[in-house]
């Protein structure tokens, strides 16, 4: 499996979104990369500290290439924290593992904002199994198609870039649970 291959790998569906950034799911990126590379390994270099904060590091090694990425240990607002504790340093390691593993391909778009991996049109924009998937889990949540179209200003779920649909099914996902009592991890 190559780089090209990975970034091509829809991780919509393993995502959490929290404070305007999108996460992707350690343990989900961990086993996607061992099915690809069981061969892979990880590693942290030591914590260095600027100030009273501290930024962490994690190399992988997959398919021969070893790619290191860093993360501040930061709070719920992703703001750094001053003198962290061991939650918060192993949380911290744990999203740079993800970050590290983007590095290779996979949810690296994540990185840039978007919400689908790179489409080969562009230009597209939701097909009918997104637009039945949409309107079935809007109506479970109490919500329609026509908010969705309308915070989008579009007529039709099928004017909407292809892109947004990873956000619009996690926003739908957080409601469910919500509606279920259930709490989102943190």
């Amino acid at each position: 499996m190559k780089y090209a291959d990975l970034r091509k790998i829809d991780v919509s569906k393993y995502v959490e979104k929290k404070n305007g950034l999108t996460y992707l799911s350690w343990a989900w990126a961990v086993d996607q990369l061992l099915l690809q590379d069981p061969t892979a390994t990880w590693e942290y270099a030591e914590p260095k500290m600027f100030g009273n904060t501290m930024m962490v590091f994690c190399t992988v090694n997959a398919f021969g290439v070893s790619r290191t990425a860093q993360l501040p240990v930061m709070n719920h607002r992703n703001q750094a924290v001053d003198n962290p504790d061991s939650f918060q340093v192993n949380t911290a390691m744990q999203r740079c593992l993800a970050k590290a593993i983007a590095l290779h391909g996979l949810g690296l778009y994540i990185y840039n904002g978007e919400d689908l991996p790179p489409s080969e049109e562009d230009n597209a924009t939701l097909n009918d199994e997104d637009c039945e998937k949409i309107e079935k889990l809007a109506a479970d949540v109490g919500s329609s198609a026509d908010k969705i179209c309308a915070f989008y200003k579009v007529e039709s779920l099928k004017q909407i870039p292809r892109m947004k649909y990873g956000s619009i099914i996690a926003t739908l996902n957080k409601k469910r649970l919500k509606n279920e009592g259930v709490q989102p991890n943190k």
